[in-house]
């Protein structure tokens, strides 16, 4: 099985990286709770598109592909189920 390139999210999670550094140097720097507070949802919100972007090319190459064979399929249902438990 070959596993799809996600070499399109790495952009986005350089930016979610430079997000983190910024939340460090406000809390470094004394800055105001809210706006703390509004940073780290931003990044949370950032990673959860980064999550849904991966999860959704592997549904459409990895899920799909498994479609031949029922033990395959039956195993990525696993992986995801158990993925989505944590």
């Amino acid at each position: 099985m070959n596993h799809p390139c996600h070499q399109d999210q790495v952009t986005n999670l350089k930016r979610i990286e430079g997000q983190v550094r910024g939340v460090q140097s406000m809390i470094d720097e004394g800055q105001y709770c809210i706006d703390i507070l509004n940073q780290i949802k931003a990044v949370r919100n950032a990673l959860t598109r980064v999550e849904g972007n991966i999860l959704k090319r592997h549904l459409e190459t990895c899920l799909k592909e498994s479609l031949d064979g029922e033990n395959a399929f039956d195993e990525k249902v696993n992986e995801l189920l158990q993925i989505l438990k944590r």
